[in-house]
């Protein structure tokens, strides 16, 4: 049996002739970026799904930034 798991009847001559349409449309260069960007919306819908809170900086993170802090690393005095 040639099937993925979760999707039924695609084999992987299927999903071949797939990838060969996607390099002809988009170009080698930017399938990259695409698959990224897929990966991400995918990882942000299950954060959304499962009702985790979005990943913001709060105040207090933003305040002790790399460039507020002195060459020891201890965040400066405001």
């Amino acid at each position: 049996m040639n099937t993925l798991a979760g999707i039924g009847g695609l084999g992987t001559p299927e999903l071949m002739v797939i990838l060969a349409i996607c390099v002809l449309l988009f170009g080698p260069s930017r399938l990259p970026g695409l698959a990224r960007g897929v990966g991400e919306g995918i990882r942000e819908f299950k954060k959304g799904m499962s009702g985790a809170p979005p990943l913001e900086e709060s105040d207090a993170s933003k305040k002790n930034t790399p460039d507020e802090r002195d060459s020891a690393g201890v965040a400066k005095d405001s």
